[in-house]
């Protein structure tokens, strides 16, 4: 007699554990209907009572044998897909698909399809499981069932048809895939659908090279599979809807695969014109060829052309806008009654940013100006007001008006808004508690100047119990930040973290504590800072590490209700006059500012003192008082000397990623001996013969670099320099958000900003060029600083009232760093014209007029576009001036480029 194996949870679990799926779907498949749902409650307890994220670890986890209980055992899809989709169950596609099936069938259930589809409603969209997408096609095939339509399925459906496994047998090619493929009709449209997945059909199966999805697509259309009108259509309305132009890219191709008649392409004419005029570069061309072909079968309407035209003439692509005007002309011809309007069309390029571009419409409209009726002629003469470079002139000439010219009209930038002022103070525990925990997750400057001075307040008038209550459970739920590890011992954080236990009494003077006294009585004693015995860092940020761990050793046993340092405006700037009612507080009370605090104080302090704050300073009696008055009436901190420093590679061998070139950094030198305490390290940058490699210092603390010496960027820009030449020479992609913090703080301008600067606005990434262009236009708009010893200033006297200094040593860095290609002029141009069109014209003429005999003289790629940009804002300055070598290479023979520019610009600066 032959003994059965009762059907039970214990004995199923087991058998999953050990992974016997035959022995397990003998068992389900030997029990009755009956026996398998009675068992269904306790294999959903079973599952859900196993460790969620024990899966990858291996051990009590749900594993692919438990997927053969569920499919055995569960009611109703609902039920096992709920199962199946629980986080601990993520392998349950690891399972045979045979075992599944031939359970399923055994059991004839008719959910089998609806199960294949709850499961695939799930697939996500990115991060898919390698196997749970077929799995649940084998389920939708099996039960007859049709997939939900969402992006996840969508992309899953596209990466199987374009990568599909391997299964040991020859992969149909992919024609034939999609014919075959059950799922076509429904997925197929929604692959048009959902914004991005065009990225996706790029990639293509490795049995086949190039994008193979349009031309197969096309196929399938010219074979009658798919019907042709319902693609076109889907295909356009994609190319309407947008997206990032890598993502149209097969659309576009599958577009010209499908090469529409012009019956076609006639019905989708508005749907062509608004991409002509809207969508990237590459589909806005394709639209312009219908447009054109359209228009030569006679069937665009001449107004429909003009509105897209009016859009299309200022883009930025040339080529495109070049052919539109050539477009335009020929209709002109073709339409002589409507030529006045055609012609008002073309004059809209006269406001685009390419000078060439202008000359075309310019060059159009003059041909045909004895045919127009004289107001048309006044129209197109107020138009032409948005001409620039040489092409003013020639307008003037062409439509018998007079170029008027003169300093009134140079665009100047309107001043700077002042600093903001700080935020208000912190003012109870709670709110000091929500400023810890958000100072974890953005540790600015901002945040750490309230809590620095929020803790140091509170102690005193709140308490340290108090203080325990919010705070303790912060320091709690960040262990990693507040608690020594590996990696944090340098970290304001952690010395944060000792201070707060400190202030409410559960860190008791030890290891971490005596470590932060030492390396705060080295630096303070012996002025050093840095070192494998020090927990502070050497450079200017670290001066926040080392007021931090002076709040370590002062809080308990000095008692001091407030900071001196905490600054009043953002920058990092401290009104004297605030110092001053704080130092006379600290007299009343009888107590002495914190030894770096103070220091820290000073150096934030402006470099003008109003009169009567000086002499209310000099009625101080305190020694901290009499040190304020002193350093007010000495002037505050002098100037280091900054000067430019060039490092040469380093010879090594192979490396993965190019070695850096020469890179121009600067040395800094302090002015004076003795001094602050603080002053020596901060004013020293001796830099070594060689380019660090990826430097990345200051890429997380460019605000707490910055307002350590607001008044003095020069030294901050020094110390930043090394990170902001990468982002030009190693395409490093941090590090420029501090320029606009320079650029909003005071002091001369020297080497180190200006080739900061000239760095930062050939980045490689955009973003960072765009925090060049800002700091830039900050600076042309600022007070003019502190003249700085430098190059030559080629064009300040050409220019009605001079320029900002900065610009001339900015042009200056320019014309070193373009020398040799260091810079990208197809990266400089492009900032220098934002900051034109923004109203910086004066700084960026200067700019150019002292970067450009060096350039004319080596000349690099993209010196064509430079000369351009110069002759545009040369006319607009009404510079007046003689360029070193431009005559040279305007009277070269010849119609390239460089010498069509080159002349253009000798035009605009002849008087």
């Amino acid at each position: 007699m032959t003994m059965t194996t009762p059907l039970t949870w214990v004995g199923l679990d087991r058998r999953a554990h050990r992974n016997e799926v035959g022995a397990i779907t003998a068992l389900l498949l030997a029990a009755t209907e009956e026996e398998r749902l009675a068992l269904a409650e306790d294999v959903e307890a079973g599952i859900k009572k196993a460790d969620r994220d024990g899966w990858w670890r291996g051990d009590t986890s749900p594993t692919p044998g438990h997927a053969l209980a569920v499919i055995g055992c569960m009611p109703t899809a609902a039920k096992a897909a709920a199962l199946l989709l629980r986080g601990n169950m993520r392998n349950w596609s690891a399972v045979t698909p045979r075992l599944f099936l031939e359970i399923a069938q055994a059991r004839e259930l008719p959910w089998l399809g609806e199960l294949g589809q709850r499961l695939a409603a799930r697939t996500p969209v990115r991060e898919r499981w390698n196997n749970d997408w077929p799995f649940a096609v084998r389920l939708m095939h099996a039960g007859g069932a049709e997939p939900p339509v969402t992006e996840g399925v969508t992309r899953a459906w596209v990466e199987g048809l374009l990568r599909p496994a391997q299964q040991g047998t020859p992969v149909p090619p992919l024609s034939i895939r999609m014919r075959d493929d059950p799922f076509l009709p429904v997925l197929l449209p929604a692959v048009f659908a959902f914004d991005g997945l065009g990225a996706d059909l790029l990639s293509d199966s490795w049995q086949e090279s190039g994008p193979q999805f349009p031309p197969v697509v096309a196929h399938l259309v010219a074979e009658g599979t798919l019907e042709r009108k319902t693609v076109l259509d889907l295909t356009v309305d994609r190319l309407v809807r947008g997206d990032k132009p890598h993502c149209l890219r097969p659309f576009t191709l599958l577009h010209e695969a499908l090469a529409p008649g012009i019956d076609e392409m006639s019905s989708h004419a508005l749907d062509y014109a608004r991409l002509l005029a809207e969508a990237p570069g590459a589909v806005a061309a394709v639209a312009q060829k219908v447009l054109r072909a359209v228009d030569d079968a006679g069937r665009l309407e001449l107004d429909t052309l003009l509105d897209t035209s009016a859009a299309t003439l200022v883009r930025t692509e040339k080529t495109l806008v070049k052919a539109q005007i050539t477009w335009l002309e020929k209709v002109s011809r073709r339409e002589p009654g409507r030529a006045a309007e055609v012609l008002e069309t073309v004059a809209v390029a006269f406001g685009h940013p390419a000078l060439d571009v202008q000359d075309r419409a310019l060059t159009v409209i003059g041909k045909r100006i004895g045919d127009l009726d004289p107001a048309v002629v006044a129209r197109l003469a107020d138009a032409a007001v948005a001409l620039s470079g040489d092409l003013p002139a020639r307008a003037a000439a062409l439509f018998g008006t007079v170029v008027e010219e003169g300093p009134a009209e140079i665009p100047e930038l309107p001043p700077p808004a002042p600093p903001a002022a700080m935020p208000a103070p912190i003012a109870t525990p709670a709110e000091l508690a929500e400023e810890v925990a958000a100072l974890v997750h953005e540790p600015a400057a901002i945040r750490w100047e309230r809590v620095l001075a929020g803790l140091v307040t509170l102690n005193t008038t709140a308490g340290p119990a108090a203080l325990a209550t919010a705070l303790q459970p912060v320091l709690d739920r960040y262990p990693g930040d507040f608690e020594e590890n590996t990696w944090n011992r340098s970290k304001p954080l952690l010395h944060l973290g000792v201070a707060i236990r400190s202030a409410i009494g559960t860190d008791k003077p030890g290891g971490l504590w005596l470590w932060l006294v030492t390396s705060l009585r080295t630096a303070w004693q012996d002025g050093r800072r840095g070192g494998v015995d020090s927990a502070i860092v050497p450079t200017p940020d670290g001066v926040l590490a080392l007021r931090v761990a002076e709040t370590v050793t002062q809080l308990t046993s000095t008692m001091v209700p407030l900071l001196m340092a905490t600054p009043t405006h953002v920058t990092g700037s401290l009104d004297a006059a605030v110092l001053l009612d704080r130092l006379r507080r600290a007299e009343s009370e009888g107590w002495q500012p914190w030894p770096v605090d103070f220091e820290q104080a000073l150096l934030r302090l402006p470099r003008v003192t109003d009169p009567v704050v000086a002499a209310g300073a000099a009625t101080l009696t305190s020694p901290a008082g009499r040190q304020f008055a002193a350093w007010l009436a000495d002037g505050g901190l002098p100037d280091p000397v900054s000067t430019r420093f060039q490092q040469e590679p380093a010879r090594r061998g192979y490396t993965w990623y190019s070695p850096v070139g020469r890179r121009v950094v600067a040395a800094l030198t302090p002015a004076r001996g003795g001094g602050l305490r603080l002053e020596r390290q901060l004013l020293t940058i001796a830099p070594g013969p060689h380019p660090e490699e990826f430097p990345s210092a200051f890429h997380d603390a460019g605000d707490v670099l910055a307002m350590v010496l607001p008044h003095h960027r020069e030294v901050t820009a020094a110390w930043a320099l090394p990170e902001l030449a990468a982002m030009t020479d190693q395409e490093q992609r941090e590090g420029a958000a501090v320029l606009p913090l320079l650029a909003e703080c005071s002091g001369p301008v020297g080497p180190a900003l200006a080739y900061a600067v000239a760095y930062a606005l050939t980045a490689r990434y955009q973003e960072s060029r765009i925090a060049a262009v800002d700091a830039f236009l900050t600076l042309a708009a600022g007070p003019p600083p502190a003249r700085a010893a430098g190059p030559a200033r080629a064009a300040e006297a050409a220019l009605p009232g001079g320029a900002a200094p900065f610009a001339g040593a900015v042009g200056a860095a320019v014309a070193d760093l373009g020398a040799d290609a260091t810079l990208k002029l197809s990266r400089l141009v492009p900032a220098l014209a934002e900051a034109y069109r923004a109203g910086a014209a004066v700084a960026v003429w200067e700019v150019l007029a002292t970067a450009l005999p060096a350039m004319l003289a080596s000349p690099q790629r993209g010196l064509p576009d430079l000369l351009e940009l110069a002759s545009q804002v040369a006319g607009a300055v009404h510079a007046r001036v003689e360029i070193p070598g431009l005559a040279e290479v305007a009277s070269r023979p010849g119609s390239s480029r460089l010498v069509k520019e080159a002349k253009r610009l000798q035009t605009v600066l002849t008087p």
